[in-house]
């Protein structure tokens, strides 16, 4: 393998913020029913971390994803294809082609939730 990856998968994780983390740095992800901040991550194939962004909780998947692309299609210029969850479905798809040149493929989940249709390895980080 080249030691500059090709493609990446991205997700997020909300995560509770204790009760000494400054409230304007928490913020509450409805879904999760979560008060605290929420981890923004891209990783390559093998799950190795390429890029992490940190943000309030109440940042949605798809608004915390365009600083992610970006810092991750700055660092590393050879990814060409990015695999993503339904949470990132939308308009993020055509930014990411139109600004990057990148193809950002949206895996679907079927309907047992412990496997995807697609063909991204190793997604369910």
């Amino acid at each position: 393998r080249d030691t500059e990856p090709s493609a990446a998968i991205i997700d997020s994780q909300s995560v509770r913020a204790a009760e000494t983390v400054a409230l304007d740095s928490r913020g509450w992800d409805a879904g999760k029913k979560v008060n605290g901040r929420k981890r923004h991550i891209a990783v390559d194939t093998l799950g190795l971390l390429l890029v992490v962004l940190v943000t309030t909780a109440s940042v949605q998947d798809r608004d915390g994803a365009r600083p992610l692309i970006s810092r991750l299609r700055r660092l590393h210029h050879r990814i060409t294809m990015i695999w993503a969850d339904g949470g990132y479905a939308g308009k993020l798809v055509t930014w990411a082609q139109e600004r990057w040149s990148l193809n950002l493929d949206i895996v679907k989940r079927t309907d047992d939730s412990d496997h995807y249709v697609g063909d991204a390895p190793g997604l369910g980080i």
